[in-house]
């Protein structure tokens, strides 16, 4: 990516804002859907689980904005594109989520002292699994056309509402057992049992995030993938060494060393960079390649791409 260069594949970022606005209109229809359900039960588990949808609204807000901000092209300040944008909103989805179990663990505790009755089991639950079965089905389109994308905004927003599924269904059935046995204490229980699962979700959403931000290293099947392109569009150099490759939101950064004969013009060179990097490009998608011409006498014995 040049300075002044428009993001890549100007379709799919389109694509994606109306994606994260959709999320956010879902993400209100969902909110709204599971207060009712609490209104018409005043179950504390089904509170928890609407509060949880409070969160899912401001993440897919925090979305719509980083996906906005990534999409800007490159420019003096930023040289290397705005795509780590995204890993901040999926830093703050983790801090939102964090926050929300707390909540539901005070809310959880106060209704542990003094339980009470949960009205309309029934019609409160059908409600809320209305919720849940929507939530299920764009959890599903989020996390794959986030894949798809390369977005971590996306992503992140994916997961956190498989995650509301997952609890919402354990709260489904525990409120059911709940009605069915009058224990009432369930209820409280529930919400605490949501909490936990919440605050664990949260953690691994910024734990995966912060990996992009410090720059962490391609997974070794990625890595494995550039070794093999490199070495099939490679010929005519000697060695490649120091490959490094990370990611950044969409954009693949891959840089390394080529080692060419001492002899070979610079412009003999420059073809084999470009085919690389064509290459790269064409396997990887999104990639932005740096490489370092090298002489004969430079070819290292660390494990590197021979020719």
């Amino acid at each position: 990516m040049k300075l002044g260069e428009p993001s890549p594949d100007r379709n799919s970022v389109a694509a994606m804002s109306r994606t994260a606005v959709l999320s956010i209109v879902v993400a209100f229809a969902v909110m709204a859907i599971k207060y009712l359900a609490y209104h018409v039960t005043g179950s504390v588990a089904l509170y928890s689980d609407a509060l949880e949808s409070i969160v899912n609204v401001l993440t897919a807000i925090a979305a719509l904005a980083a996906v906005s901000i990534s999409a800007k092209p490159a420019d003096e300040n930023h040289p290397f594109g705005h795509s780590k944008a995204e890993y901040f909103s999926a830093v703050f989805e983790g801090v939102l989520v964090v926050v929300a179990a707390l909540l539901i663990l005070r809310e959880a505790y106060e209704a542990f002292l003094a339980p009470r009755a949960i009205d309309h089991p029934g019609l409160g639950l059908a409600i809320n699994a209305v919720a849940t079965a929507i939530n299920a089905a764009w959890a599903t389109h989020l996390i794959r056309r986030g894949r798809d994308w390369r977005s971590p905004a996306l992503v992140a927003d994916g997961w956190h509402l498989a995650t509301d599924v997952f609890t919402s269904v354990g709260v489904i059935a525990g409120l059911a057992l709940a009605a069915a046995t009058g224990y009432s204490i369930l209820d409280p229980i529930l919400a605490a049992v949501v909490a936990v699962n919440v605050l664990w979700a949260g953690y691994k959403i910024m734990k995966q995030s912060l990996s992009g931000l410090m720059d962490e290293a391609v997974d070794a099947e990625m890595e494995a993938r550039i070794r093999a392109v490199i070495r099939d569009s490679g010929h005519g150099a000697l060695q490649v060494h120091d490959i490094r490759a990370r990611t950044a939101g969409r954009m693949t950064f891959i840089e390394f060393h080529m080692v060419v004969p001492g002899a070979m013009t610079v412009w003999e060179a420059h073809v084999i960079c470009d085919r690389v990097e064509a290459a790269l490009e064409i396997a990887l998608e999104h990639t932005d390649v740096s490489i370092h011409l090298e002489p004969e006498h430079k070819a290292k014995a660390e494990a590197p791409v021979v020719f």
